[in-house]
């Protein structure tokens, strides 16, 4: 458990890093796109883009959890407010020796739940009231385990930073197509490119590709966190029949939530989409039947 920690430590940098390349060979582009009249490079654009986009990273960094749970439409309740929700999120964080985290409801039919912060002692769990209605006491304290196993493992940090990063990436990407059809740079003698057939393909592939590999890094990180968490939470409760129930319940029950964003898909514990053949390809989520195969297995070890 401690080497996951560790390891998701150690991700989070390699994440900034991949991250911040992608970022630079956006940042690049626009320089090309506008560059001098000279011809050469706009050095002034790329590092505007790298520095712009470092900052909201940093930024995410600091407000993305409360950003997230605004988006999904959660509001943050007290022990009287629901007494069983607050009351197996506060067992769990004693039981796990954490501080306890914040605590919120979303007002969704949609089964589902997230947990989101910066570590530890930032740290917010929600579940929708579709999940509240459906799971009885032992599955619901299987999917609380698991999102404070993401708290415990530290996965909510890697998280925050992806969901940040993939926002700016697609925002530089999409703020570069904009450019390439009613902006254009200068060309060599100084006259304005933005009909230029070729900045515009420039520009379009940009949007894809970048966006494209932000997602895939977002979705190869995500599913080892599911599975790791799913662990994590049947080692805490001793109880892994729970959440595997639970689980099946989400697959049999599960529909799109009403307000996300493509960008904390990794957050919830099912995925809130339901995605189609090709956008599979990039699910932020293993299959449940996967999940719940190793949870039946960590069953007969107990």
């Amino acid at each position: 458990m401690y080497r996951a920690i560790a390891k998701n430590k150690r991700n989070t940098v390699f994440i900034i890093l991949l991250f911040l390349v992608i970022i630079g060979g956006l940042g690049w582009l626009a320089g090309y796109v506008y560059r001098n009249a000279d011809g050469s490079l706009n050095w002034g654009i790329i590092i505007t883009v790298l520095v712009v986009a470092t900052g909201y990273a940093v930024l995410q960094y600091f407000l993305a959890s409360r950003l997230a749970l605004g988006v999904a439409g959660g509001h943050e309740i007290q022990k009287a407010d629901n007494p069983r929700l607050y009351r197996i999120v506060e067992n769990l964080a004693i039981t796990d020796g954490l501080p306890m985290p914040k605590v919120y409801i979303i007002n969704d039919p949609a089964p589902n739940a997230f947990a989101t912060g910066r570590d530890p002692k930032h740290a917010y769990v929600a579940a929708t009231t579709g999940l509240l209605d459906i799971m009885d006491d032992d599955e619901l304290e299987g999917v609380m385990a698991h999102e404070m196993g993401h708290v415990q493992n530290y996965d909510i940090r890697v998280s925050m930073i992806v969901f940040g990063l993939v926002v700016a990436i697609g925002f530089i990407a999409d703020m570069l197509l904009r450019l390439s059809f009613f902006g254009g740079g200068r060309d060599n003698r100084g006259g304005n490119n933005g009909g230029n057939p070729v900045m515009l393909v420039i520009g379009l592939a940009a949007m894809i590709v970048a966006p494209l590999v932000a997602a895939g890094v977002q979705a190869a990180i995500s599913r080892q966190r599911e599975y790791l968490a799913d662990a994590t939470g049947a080692m805490t409760t001793r109880h892994p029949e729970g959440l595997a129930s639970a689980l099946k319940k989400l697959e049999t029950y599960g529909r799109p939530v009403r307000k996300q964003n493509s960008s904390m898909a990794h957050l919830w514990i099912s995925d809130p989409n339901k995605p189609g053949v090709i956008s599979k390809l990039f699910s932020t989520h293993p299959p449940l039947e996967d999940r719940i195969a190793r949870l039946q297995k960590i069953g007969g070890g107990f």
